[in-house]
């Protein structure tokens, strides 16, 4: 019990000072002493349930924030392991570059062979993407826009807009997207 005493009061302790608080701010906006709040953080005394709502609701979080065990937030996902996506009969691949699809957002890499599009017609969903051409070159049409873009050069859209990406170089088009949430 001493150990998750420890994990809490630690995970309490990262969050409050993620917000910028002193351990007398929390301990006052929690109507407890520094000392208890101190103890708590130490791992050296246990929190009631109603002692965790204030704590969490202090820090804007939910209490199941401190209750539930870590995940792993730091996830590598090594080039062997992606998962990749072939159409057949289409030139377009899609790898996915982030560990899965249970986070806020999902990151994938996608090639296109020259003359080759990611869609017959513009296509929307809900969220954001942001895009970064890696190699070749990208003419991208949004809603009624419509984009060059180059190696390095990167562009952030409402993916409610319908959006579709042709290949437009002599080479393959290799891009990144950051989509959120999750889509692919």
């Amino acid at each position: 019990m001493k150990s998750e005493n420890k994990r809490l009061g630690q995970k309490i302790r990262k969050k409050r000072l993620a917000r910028g608080l002193s351990l007398a701010q929390l301990a006052d906006m929690i109507s407890k002493t520094s000392s208890y709040l101190s103890q708590v953080e130490r791992g050296l005394a246990e929190p009631s349930i109603t002692a965790l709502r204030e704590i969490a609701k202090a820090l804007d979080v939910p209490i199941f924030y401190f209750l539930i065990e870590d995940e792993v937030h730091n996830s590598v996902v090594k080039k062997e392991e992606r998962r990749v996506l072939n159409f057949p009969g289409s030139h377009l691949t899609f790898e996915l570059l982030s560990p899965d699809l249970k986070r806020d957002m999902e990151v994938i890499e996608a090639r296109l062979e020259p003359g080759a599009e990611t869609s017959d017609d513009p296509l929307s969903h809900t969220g954001e993407e942001c895009t970064v051409v890696i190699q070749g070159k990208m003419h991208i049409k949004i809603g009624d826009k419509e984009y060059e873009l180059n190696r390095g050069d990167s562009i952030y859209y409402k993916a409610s807009l319908p959006h579709k990406i042709t290949s437009v170089g002599e080479n393959d088009l290799v891009f990144i997207s950051a989509i959120t949430p999750p889509n692919f």
